[in-house]
């Protein structure tokens, strides 16, 4: 049996694109929380750095998650995230040491 695959991924967006990227991303939320295998998926923005966006995702494999990041929307983000951000992601892997909040 997998192991749930969890992260954070921290965004620093280019400040004249983080409406743009706030408003791209907040549609794909709910969709992304219905896939099957997503466990936890939250997008946050820091409180005193508007351009910082943090999401917190844990998926019940690496494969789900491999899953999830090959949809076409996903795909196409990937090859034009720089047209958002001042510097690539920085992703931490993480274990959950608590329940999920939902009933997944």
């Amino acid at each position: 049996m997998s192991e749930p695959y969890g992260f954070i991924l921290k965004a620093h967006t280019r400040a004249e694109k983080s409406a743009a990227f706030e408003a791209l991303f907040r549609g794909y939320v709910e969709a992304s929380r219905a896939e099957p295998g997503c466990i936890e998926y939250h997008m946050l923005r820091d409180a005193e750095d508007p351009t910082l966006f943090i999401f917190f995702e844990v998926w019940a494999s690496r494969e789900h998650l491999e899953v999830h990041s090959a949809l076409p929307h996903m795909q196409r983000f990937h090859t034009q995230r720089m047209d958002y951000l001042r510097e690539d992601f920085a992703i931490r892997r993480i274990d959950m040491l608590s329940p999920a909040s939902g009933p997944n």
